[in-house]
C-alpha cells in the first residue's frame, strides 16, 4: 500500500492539513474494495482527485475510468448519455448508442455533481447500484454492467432529500463511505504553498519570472476566505502572473485582485439563505402585513354595519362567510356553530338604550319616543321572522327545503329556527 506522501506526489496534491491527509487515507483504504464512495465538499476544493486515487489503486485500474459531470448534461439527454439508447428511441436517435455504464463495464464511473441528477435518472441509477441492471432508452431488454461508482457533490444532501430533490435510498447506497474534502479557508497552512506552486507553474507556462508575495501580502492571502477555494486561488495566481509587471507583489497589488477583501475576516454564513437586501425585503413584508391588517379592519367595520342595518342577518353572514372566517377565525366563541355547518350566526352585543333623568317634559317626551321606537323595532323583527317562516311553510305545504330556498337561508338554518320558535 502506497503512503500518503507518495500518493500526493503521484497525483500532485499539495498540503499537509490533517483533514486533507485523512481524506487521502480513506481513499487508499477503500480503493481495493468495490463499495460506493461519495465525495463531499464545496465547489473548487479538488474533489475530482479522490476518484482518480481510488481507481488507480483498485483492481479495476486497467479498465476504463469515465468522469461524468451530471450538472452539465441536459435533463432530456442524460439517460441516453448514461445508459445508451436504441435506434429510433426519440427524435434524432438515428443509430444505437452505448451509454457510459456499458462502455465502462469492469471499470470506474465518477459521477460529479450527482445531486443535479433528475429524479427519473436517480431511479435508474439506484437499480444499477442494487443489482447492476439497466435498460437502454427505448429498449425493454435488461443489460448487466459491473462498474464501480464514485460520486461527488457540493450540495447539502440532507437538505436536498428534505426538499424531495434527491432520493434518500439512493443517497445511502452512494454514501457507503463518505469522504469530505475541507475548504481552503480551513487549510491556512496550505494556502501559501498552493499559491507558490501555481505561481511557479504559470511562470514556466508563460516564460516569465515567477511572482512572489511580500510579507504583508502573504498575511492578506491567509486571511482571505477564498469562497471559490483552490480554483479561485489558481485563477488569482494566473491573473497576477500575467498582468503584473513587477514580480514582487505588494499588499495593495494583491488586494486589487481579491473581491470583497475588506470583509475577508468576517465569519461566513454557512447553510443560510441570507443575502444583501434581505433587510429591505423584511421591511416591505412588514408594510404589507400592516396594510393587510388595515384592510381587515375596514372589512370588519363594513360587515358589522351591514349586520346592524340589514334585517336579514343570516343572508349577510352567508354572503360574507369567507370574511367572517378571516376576521374571527374558525374557533372563536363569538361564532355560533350548528353541527354539519361551517359558520352560523355572528353574535353581536345588543345595543344599550340610554335613559335620561332631570330633563324637561318636552325633552323627556322626545327621548321616550326614541326608546319606544327601538323597543318596538326589536320585538317586531322576531315576530316578522316567525310570521315569514309560517307563511313560507304554509305556501310550500310544509316542505322545508322549498321554504328555505324561498327565504334565502339554508335548510339546516330553517330547521333550527323551527325548533327555536317551536313552530
Amino acid at each position: 500500500m502506497e503512503s500518503i506522501q507518495a500518493i500526493k506526489q503521484r497525483f500532485e496534491l499539495i498540503g499537509n492539513d490533517i483533514k486533507l491527509n485523512r481524506a487521502i487515507e480513506k481513499s487508499i483504504q477503500v480503493a481495493p474494495t468495490d463499495i460506493s464512495v461519495l465525495v463531499t465538499g464545496e465547489s473548487g476544493v479538488g474533489k475530482e482527485a479522490i476518484p482518480k486515487i481510488i481507481h488507480a489503486l483498485s483492481h479495476r485500474k486497467h479498465a476504463k475510468y469515465i468522469a461524468v459531470n451530471c450538472g452539465a448534461i441536459p435533463e432530456g439527454t442524460i439517460d441516453s448519455e448514461l445508459f445508451g439508447h436504441e435506434k429510433g428511441a426519440f427524435t434524432g436517435a438515428t443509430q444505437t448508442r452505448n451509454g457510459y455504464f456499458e462502455v465502462a463495464d469492469g471499470g470506474t464511473i465518477f459521477l460529479d455533481e450527482v445531486g443535479e441528477l433528475p429524479l427519473t435518472t436517480q431511479v435508474r441509477l439506484l437499480r444499477v447500484l442494487e443489482n447492476g441492471e439497466f435498460f437502454k432508452v427505448g429498449s425493454s431488454q435488461v443489460q448487466k454492467t459491473n462498474v464501480r461508482i464514485v460520486a461527488a457533490t457540493n450540495i447539502n444532501m440532507f437538505d436536498a432529500i428534505k426538499k424531495e430533490k434527491f432520493r434518500e435510498d439512493l443517497y445511502y447506497r452512494l454514501s457507503t463511505v463518505e469522504i469530505n474534502i475541507p475548504p481552503l479557508r480551513e487549510r491556512k497552512e496550505d494556502i501559501h504553498l498552493l499559491f507558490r506552486k501555481f505561481a511557479s507553474d504559470f511562470g514556466q507556462k508563460y516564460k516569465m519570472p515567477t511572482i512572489r508575495l511580500e510579507d504583508d501580502a502573504i498575511q492578506l492571502l491567509l486571511k482571505y476566505r477564498w469562497p471559490g477555494n483552490i480554483r479561485q486561488l489558481r485563477n488569482i495566481a494566473e491573473q497576477i502572473s500575467v498582468l503584473e509587471e513587477k514580480r514582487s507583489i505588494t499588499l495593495a497589488s494583491l488586494h486589487s485582485y481579491l473581491p470583497n477583501a475588506n470583509n475577508s475576516n468576517l465569519p461566513a454564513v454557512i447553510g443560510g439563505d441570507k443575502k444583501e437586501g434581505d433587510f429591505s425585503n423584511e421591511r416591505e413584508i412588514l408594510y404589507k402585513v400592516l396594510f393587510d391588517m388595515k384592510g381587515d379592519l375596514n372589512d370588519l367595520k363594513k360587515l358589522t354595519l351591514e349586520l346592524l342595518k340589514n334585517n336579514d342577518g343570516e343572508k349577510v353572514q352567508e354572503e360574507n362567510e369567507t370574511l367572517i372566517r378571516k376576521i374571527y377565525g374558525s374557533n372563536e366563541e363569538n361564532v355560533e356553530r350548528v353541527p354539519g355547518e361551517a359558520v352560523e350566526v355572528l353574535q353581536l352585543p345588543e345595543p344599550e338604550v340610554e335613559t335620561y333623568t332631570n330633563i324637561s317634559p318636552t325633552q323627556a317626551g322626545k327621548y321616550h319616543f326614541a326608546e319606544e321606537i327601538e323597543e318596538e323595532e326589536t320585538l317586531s323583527l322576531q315576530e316578522k321572522e316567525i310570521e315569514l317562516i309560517k307563511k313560507s311553510l304554509e305556501r310550500n305545504r310544509g316542505k322545508r327545503k322549498a321554504a328555505a330556498t324561498e327565504l334565502g337561508i339554508s335548510e339546516r338554518t330553517l330547521y333550527r329556527k323551527i325548533k327555536q320558535y317551536d313552530l
